[in-house]
């Protein structure tokens, strides 16, 4: 039951509406941004994923290396080794690459639908060897004192959450890895609960459990601890293979609403809705039985991986929600959404 109204103007941000920010590169991909108002502007924090441009017979990557710098890998697509079955993974060797390199970026916009990239804003790029395959997937907590970025870094180590803070977005803290491999999804809570920050997270586990939504609690963001598992995966339902959180947590009357996205074993990728309680988040009052937004339009079915809504952010206003989502791995949209009626539509 897709409950959602897309903007007509969606896809709102596609690869060609911005130039490569690495010399060489193209731009393959624009992903799931995290969203937050600032100077009377909404904000988007892409995930923008680049790639050289590719010569017959080969496939080529990029991934920073020891120095910092980005090199490129080659191989030969005859070779037996190499399996690119997959067009977000190589697997060569033993060895698994990402086909691009992702980096975050700023656009912001007037109206919440054009968006253009401000003066004076630079983007933010992976940085140290747990970040040599690039940063992906930030999420944007506006607390009162300023800005918390939660995102994911990527090397050959694994997969695990960064932090950085910022005041003004032309100044950063990075606060490195909060949250070790396998980990990400994290999504921090707009306010403190009983003097507490609270974090939405997913570590995953290929052998024992699974791809799971995990609360953890924190006295200062950065050391985290008292995990719980509050959302599993269900069999035969649209998220039985995975799920993860998106933004931050709404705080309603009823509880904390937490807008997630979930998988099936298709790799088809819906949303669907947690409420939380408001004084112990790790209590699930409610969930969705169906999804309230699924990939049904054109644009979220075909595309670098298609099937696919995925949010990290979005803009509240009274009752309504503006969200922004990454549709098919490729192009940038928003929907409006009423808290009141995906309040209506869970289930205990």
């Amino acid at each position: 039951m897709d409950i959602s109204k897309r903007f007509t103007q969606n896809p709102l941000l596609r690869p060609t509406d911005l130039t490569p920010g690495i010399e060489g590169m193209e731009i393959i991909c624009l992903l799931n941004p995290g969203v937050f108002r600032y100077d009377g502007k909404t904000w988007l924090l892409l995930r923008v994923a680049e790639r050289p441009r590719q010569i017959e017979g080969k496939i080529s990557f990029p991934v920073y290396n020891s120095s910092g710098n980005i090199e490129i890998l080659s191989f030969d697509n005859s070779d037996p080794d190499l399996d690119v079955s997959d067009p977000r993974i190589i697997h060569y060797k033993n060895k698994d690459y990402l086909t691009t390199l992702s980096y975050l970026r700023l656009v912001c916009s007037d109206d919440g639908i054009h968006f253009y990239e401000p003066e004076g804003y630079a983007p933010i790029f992976g940085k140290g060897e747990l970040e040599t395959f690039g940063i992906e997937d930030c999420r944007v907590a506006t607390m009162t004192d300023g800005f918390i970025l939660t995102y994911t870094e990527v090397s050959a180590f694994g997969v695990g959450v960064g932090l950085i803070k910022t005041n003004d977005w032309k100044r950063f803290i990075r606060e490195g890895m909060i949250l070790p491999p396998h980990n990400k999804d994290c999504a921090i809570f707009d306010e403190k609960i009983n003097e507490r920050y609270y974090a939405l997270h997913r570590p995953s586990s290929p052998e024992l459990g699974g791809n799971y939504i995990w609360l953890a609690e924190s006295p200062d963001l950065i050391h985290w601890g008292n995990h719980k598992c509050i959302a599993t995966t269900r069999p035969g339902m649209w998220d039985s293979a995975r799920v993860g959180a998106g933004a931050a947590p709404i705080r309603t009357e009823k509880g904390w609403l937490e807008i997630y996205h979930g998988a099936d074993s298709n790799h088809r990728y819906c949303l669907g809705a947690l409420l939380l309680d408001l004084n112990d988040p790790s209590t699930v009052l409610a969930r969705s039985k169906d999804p309230i937004m699924e990939p049904i339009a054109s644009y979220e079915q075909t595309g670098f991986f298609g099937n696919v809504i995925f949010t990290n952010g979005h803009c509240l206003a009274g009752d309504e929600i503006t969200m922004y989502y990454g549709a098919s791995d490729e192009v940038i949209c928003a929907a409006k959404l009423s808290v009141s009626e995906i309040l209506s539509t869970l289930k205990d």
